[in-house]
């Protein structure tokens, strides 16, 4: 299958958010609000465009989104920038084609040619580590709410860069309104 994947457009904006309420409406771990936290991220200061990814199939549809955004790992002494990787979202009819990884793969590239060192999200304890992903407890990083220790990862773009990183992550507000 055919995949383009490109930077989001402020024309997708409308599709897109479509995409992410279809990718997580019968997903038992969901809310059914990721589309409202997608829009509400691109208004915040912590959005990126060029990490804001669509996947689009040979007739020229959105079918997949990936979202990374910028947050902070803050202890009592230092404060470290990261992102936050959420949601990704494919089309019920086009998940487990590949098209989630492909996203995935895409925003990690992007991420490291733009100048980010890590990655951190909260998802399949069984899914992210095949991309590099391990549980944030390896660097005393935590979630600023209870989550699974197998659950809560990181990975480190540029190898080393969080060896002196600890402390628990700050997500912007636009995460919890």
């Amino acid at each position: 299958m055919d995949i383009l994947i490109r930077q989001e457009l402020t024309e997708d904006y409308t599709m897109t958010e479509k995409v992410v309420e279809r990718a997580f409406k019968n997903e038992e771990y969901s809310d059914k609000k990721e589309h409202f936290l997608v829009n509400r991220l691109r208004s915040s200061d912590a959005f990126i465009p060029e990490l804001s990814l669509v996947a689009i199939n040979q007739d020229n549809d959105i079918i997949g989104h990936i979202l990374l955004t910028k947050i902070q790992v803050v202890d009592d002494e230092n404060t470290t920038d990261s992102l936050a990787l959420a949601p990704v979202s494919v089309a019920p009819e086009y998940q487990n084609k590949s098209v989630g990884s492909k996203l995935i793969r895409a925003a990690l590239k992007k991420a490291k040619e733009i100048g980010y060192d890590s990655i951190i999200l909260l998802g399949h304890k069984e899914y992210y580590p095949k991309f590099g992903f391990k549980p944030a407890s390896l660097w005393n990083i935590k979630a600023p709410f209870d989550v699974p220790d197998d659950t809560f990862m990181v990975l480190e773009l540029t190898e080393g860069t969080l060896q002196n990183t600890q402390g628990t992550v700050h997500y912007p507000k636009a995460f919890f309104e």
